[in-house]
């Protein structure tokens, strides 16, 4: 059994640099430009899109792709707040999860899905693949993410998911990362050919302006209705959910890919109390599922260096969060095949 109350220092995020894009030009293909000097470039395109009209809008915006392609970074940065946990390890989201954005007179209601799995055959993956099809299924957009300039078999799977009569945005995430623009634009004729995407908005979801830039793409496509959500909601999803994702994000980024993706997190205990210091104080026990006793050793480390940094990481990003005192235990516990038993998949509260 072990515990974490030792203080530690963040971990510094790297700033990615601002790269000027050549725009392009796609007879058929409406591509939306990142800025001022892009649209002046670019042929004026009537776009097909609802009717504005004055009152409330609200509306239900899919966010799907293969793994690791930056989705959960596309929400949290769609909501102006971390929601939804981000790792450079493969199938970190495992839940539908929810973000709302309320802007003016419209109310966004982006929701994140797991990577679809195509090579393990799991009851975990399973119940992922069954979260990603049931997200896809009664939206009112769809945006399908994709690196730019890359398509690969995963990705087809996903687009073949995607049922027809819902506009669906092709989101090439990740412009950063191409250094030869000219290959965009043969890229963005492939990829029309492959389906009748609405709008194509290559973008790199670290950049405020793309995120504002797809807010407003997103913003026409909304049906008007009365908003689902309180205006200051971020998440439907509870405080002890998010809770069991921190830690799960902590343990991924500081084992690295030395441990299995199937190592998940059960909250046992979030508990509430009047804070001396603060205006609320959280009590949270914790366990660590992992599938073997070296996995176990693993995430302790030497003499439980390992763990306590995981609590401690958890422990400063929720009270930045949750604006709260924050107290966490951890244990480690090893369940052997957990991830192919359906039964405690549930258990463990997946779908």
């Amino acid at each position: 059994m072990s515990t974490d109350k030792i203080q530690g220092d963040e971990p510094e995020r790297t700033a990615h640099e601002q790269i000027v894009r050549r725009p392009v030009q796609i007879a058929g293909v409406t591509i939306q430009p990142r800025d001022s000097s892009e649209a002046a470039a670019l042929p004026a395109v009537t776009i097909a899109a609802p009717v504005a009209v004055e009152g409330q809008r609200c509306g239900l915006v899919a966010i799907v792709g293969k793994p690791n392609v930056g989705k959960s970074t596309l929400l949290n940065a769609l909501v102006g707040q971390k929601i939804s946990i981000t790792s450079r390890k493969a199938q970190t989201t495992r839940h539908r999860i929810t973000g709302i954005r309320t802007q003016g007179a419209n109310q966004f209601v982006f929701v994140d899905t797991p990577g679809f799995q195509t090579i393990h055959g799991t009851a975990l993956n399973k119940s992922l693949n069954k979260t990603v099809v049931g997200a896809v299924g009664d939206v009112d957009l769809v945006l399908f993410v994709v690196e730019a300039g890359s398509f690969t078999n995963a990705d087809a799977k996903v687009l073949a998911l995607l049922k027809p009569g819902i506009p669906v945005l092709l989101v090439a995430n990740k412009l950063d990362n191409v250094h030869r623009r000219g290959d965009i634009a043969p890229w963005l004729r492939e990829m029309q050919e492959r389906h009748a995407f609405t709008e194509f908005v290559p973008m790199s979801a670290k950049q405020p302006k793309d995120i504002e830039r797809l807010v407003d793409i997103c913003e026409k496509y909304l049906p008007e209705q009365a908003w689902w959500h309180a205006e200051d909601e971020l998440t439907d999803r509870s405080e002890k959910f998010l809770a069991s994702e921190m830690v799960r994000e902590k343990l991924f980024r500081l084992t690295g890919d030395e441990l299995p993706y199937t190592s998940t997190v059960v909250i046992d205990k979030f508990e509430e109390e009047p804070g001396r210091t603060s205006k609320r104080m959280l009590r949270i026990a914790a366990t660590i599922v992992v599938e073997r006793e070296g996995h176990k050793a693993m995430v302790i480390g030497d003499k439980g260096e390992k763990l306590k940094r995981i609590g401690t990481e958890t422990r400063m990003e929720l009270e930045k969060l949750l604006d709260a005192k924050v107290f966490i235990e951890l244990w480690v516990k090893v369940r052997s095949g957990w991830a192919d038993d359906e039964a405690r998949v549930r258990s463990f509260g997946y779908e």
